[in-house]
């Protein structure tokens, strides 16, 4: 799982970098999704040797994430009918979003998968 951790948190780094570009560098909010990949890369990279610890933040600030960016997913709507305020920040929010719920759909299966490994062992 760290090294899943680390290539979501690189993918959200890349979304921040193509968003902050795509705005021309006129929006820092735009880097959102940047900043989230850091910590959730640097959360990997610890996850690395406390597997447990490193991946547990990671998880948290996914979630926190998710939080964060639904009220844009919201606006999808108001996207597609080309009626959004600011289709950028809507569309990065989005595949931000997207991301971060894969990510934590795969480490909710990881963790049953290893309660379910650690109960068959003993």
């Amino acid at each position: 799982m760290p090294r899943i951790t680390i290539g979501f948190g690189a993918l959200l780094i890349a979304v921040g970098a193509i968003a902050y570009i795509a705005t021309a560098f006129a929006s820092w909010t735009a880097l959102i999704p940047a900043f989230l990949g850091a910590v959730i890369l640097v959360a990997g990279l610890i996850g690395l040797k406390s597997q447990k610890i490193g991946i547990h933040v990671a998880l948290a600030v996914a979630v926190l994430g998710l939080l964060g960016t639904s009220m844009n997913v919201l606006q999808l709507g108001a996207l597609i009918a080309g009626t959004a305020e600011r289709p950028t920040a809507v569309l990065t929010s989005a595949i931000t979003f997207a991301l971060l719920l894969l990510y934590v759909v795969l480490g909710a299966y990881s963790f049953v998968s290893a309660r379910r490994w650690k109960t068959a062992e003993a």
